[in-house]
């Protein structure tokens, strides 16, 4: 509803918004159902931690919460934060992510060449891996996803909580096979 809000705010230049699918998770509806402009280019940081950033751009921010909860429960602390824009990206909340963190996994429902390629571009062309971060894209594959219900495609894609939290353990040397102490 917001997105809305801003795209139709936007009257100096293209814009674009994609409509997921799915419910609405989270948010209380406004009066009048009318949203609030957001200030373009600016992410937010939903979950704060410590070890493990994970920055979610799009509907997949829920389950890189849920991915939180799971590494929390294993002593894991990540901070997860919500893009909110491709483009332009949000620079200082990504050199924050990286500097007060050990990993960074970039989470999206988006193809290769998307979200993660421009922010693995920003990383490069500002020498934020030239340093010891540890950094992993998740994306959808390069391959067709059977049709079925979004649970079961993102399960398919390997973007669940359970294959996010998974990518964090085997970036922190971790044995993805801990996951089973969950019963996801």
């Amino acid at each position: 509803m917001h997105m809305v809000a801003t795209a139709a705010a936007i009257d100096d230049r293209p814009s674009c918004f994609r409509y997921p699918r799915g419910n609405g998770v989270g948010y209380i509806l406004p009066q009048k159902n009318k949203g609030t402009p957001l200030e373009i280019g600016k992410g937010r940081v939903l979950k704060e931690g410590s070890r493990v950033a994970i920055l979610g751009y799009g509907t997949i921010v829920q389950n890189c919460l849920a991915a939180a909860k799971h590494l929390q429960a294993m002593g894991i602390s990540a901070t997860v934060a919500d893009a909110r824009f491709c483009k332009p990206l949000d620079g200082d909340l990504i050199r924050q992510l990286v500097k007060e963190h050990e990993v960074l996994i970039t989470v999206e429902e988006g193809s290769i060449g998307g979200f993660s390629s421009h922010v693995s571009h920003f990383l490069a062309l500002n020498g934020l891996l030239d340093g010891k971060l540890k950094w992993r894209p998740m994306m959808l594959p390069d391959r067709y996803i059977n049709h079925g219900s979004q649970r079961e495609q993102v399960e398919e894609a390997g973007l669940s909580s359970r294959h996010i939290a998974a990518t964090v353990l085997s970036l922190i040397g971790e044995k993805k096979d801990s996951l089973h102490l969950l019963k996801l």
